[in-house]
């Protein structure tokens, strides 16, 4: 099937395809994302990385994914900041896709398939995100996978020189 997408757990030989992509589309994220030190873009920073991210699995905190679109690393999709305890049971997701397969619904579909891993795997019960208040795109994905705006992170990320406010997302996952 073409453009299908995948995702799975992130591992260390998905350093080089991450790095390329995100040399490649350095000034398109740039207004999303916060500064990064220059070996971030870098296979050794990125394989520094997911190091991290893989041990962050291994405790329990994070859940690392790739986006897949015909076995090629297109992306990323992250839980994060996961609270596994019984009363709380949360995560919160981010990702971003290169901009070689922007506007092909691989994001969307990737949400989709995290919020799967979220309940089958983690047994989450929520599912939260934050997204810059200009990012249309990224809420538009948010909103078609059923998440709902709660509320505005005032002056929550240094971006570009600034402190900027996010949108706040959240949606039930779980019982």
């Amino acid at each position: 099937m073409r453009n299908s997408t995948r995702i799975r757990l992130i591992e260390p030989t998905d350093a080089a395809p991450i790095a390329a992509h995100r040399m490649r589309d350095f000034e398109a994220f740039r207004p999303w994302e916060p500064d990064q030190p220059a070996d971030f873009f870098t296979s050794k920073g990125q394989a520094e990385r997911i190091d991290r991210l893989l041990a962050g699995y291994r405790a329990g905190t994070v859940w690392p994914g790739v986006v897949l679109a015909d076995d090629q690393v297109i992306g990323q999709v992250t839980v994060g900041g996961i609270l596994p305890q019984p009363h709380l049971r949360r995560g919160s997701l981010g990702y971003w896709i290169a901009s070689v397969a922007q506007n092909q619904g691989h994001a969307g579909r990737a949400v989709g398939l995290v919020l799967r891993v979220m309940t089958d795997e983690l047994g989450l019960h929520r599912a939260e995100a934050s997204t810059n208040l200009e990012n249309l795109p990224s809420q538009r994905v948010l909103r078609r996978n059923g998440f709902s705006p709660y509320g505005v992170a005032h002056s929550s990320i240094f971006l570009d020189g600034n402190w900027r406010d996010a949108l706040l997302w959240e949606r039930v996952v779980g019982d």
